[in-house]
């Protein structure tokens, strides 16, 4: 059973990190989750090109904390703790933005277990990483929600209901968003190696007929998406950012991002258009005061 004692998993905070990037480091991230395309038009060469370079919110995702980028390897050697990652599966992910995330910088990094909520089949462990500048204000906060699948039922609170569904009407735009077959071996030079999305052998053993795209590339797919078809490419524009991975994602696949507006926040959901399933759903970006 991974979880030992529960209140010292909660009481635990990992040491402080610090990291770096740059704008090279922004860019090809923003190519890992398909940006460029046209490469000759002005907004994606706002992604693209150091000159004017904006930075996605979910860039946050990729900027190292702790052992790496890898989440499941965030709950190595936690007190309390004692994680099979063949029973973690990365269920939902928010980012919260505080202050527009530089083209480049330093960031220092502080994490903790903020949550354990008992699913009664699973355990829900919520990991949440806040990213300063070297000042200690504030620029963005990630909470990853992992399920422990066969650790639930530990008599803990369930934790907060379902949010964020889509409308019952038609949307109020739809982004189409294609992707390279190659895509998993660009995305993983922003620092997550699990062989599991370019390795067949290793997709085999899991269950896969090919290498998956990985959870958190197609977080950022699904982000620009909106960004660019709701917000006119304004990154600015985003308070928080919260989505459900409802499903697997293969190299090739071209993302239908269907979106709408309510009030302040845009919901949507993502499928994928060859094989009409759901990838990305509860899916939502809160827009900042206008």
């Amino acid at each position: 059973m991974p979880i030992t004692d529960l209140k010292k998993a909660l009481a635990y905070e990992y040491p402080e990190d610090v990291g770096a990037y740059t704008s090279d480091d922004v860019i090809l991230y923003h190519l890992g989750v398909g940006a460029g395309v046209p490469a000759t038009d002005s907004n994606e060469l706002e992604y693209t090109y150091e000159k004017n370079l904006k930075v996605l919110p979910t860039f946050s995702t990729v900027i190292k904390v702790g052992p790496g980028v890898n989440i499941f390897d965030m709950f190595k050697n936690v007190p309390g703790m004692d994680i099979n990652p063949a029973m973690m599966l990365h269920g939902e992910q928010e980012t919260v933005i505080h202050q527009q995330l530089p083209p480049e910088g330093k960031i220092h990094s502080t994490a903790r277990i903020a949550n354990i909520f008992d699913k009664t089949k699973a355990a829900l462990a919520i990991l949440e990483v806040n990213g300063s500048t070297p000042e200690g204000d504030l620029i963005f906060t990630n909470r990853y929600s992992v399920f422990l699948r066969g650790e639930g039922g530990f008599g803990g609170d369930s934790g907060p209901k379902s949010s964020n569904e889509a409308p019952d009407r038609e949307p109020d735009g739809v982004v189409e968003s294609p992707t390279l077959p190659q895509q998993c071996l660009l995305y993983r030079l922003n620092g997550d190696k699990n062989p599991l999305h370019v390795d067949p052998e290793a997709a085999k053993k899991a269950g896969f007929d090919a290498p998956i795209l990985l959870g958190l590339c197609s977080y950022g797919i699904a982000c620009k998406a909106v960004i660019d078809g709701a917000l006119n490419g304004d990154v600015t524009q985003v308070a928080s950012y919260k989505v459900r991975f409802h499903g697997i994602a293969y190299p090739g696949d071209t993302y239908l991002t269907s979106y709408w507006r309510e009030g302040n926040t845009i919901l949507f959901e993502t499928k994928s258009k060859e094989r009409g399933t759901l990838i990305i759903s509860n899916a939502a970006i809160t827009c900042v005061d206008s």
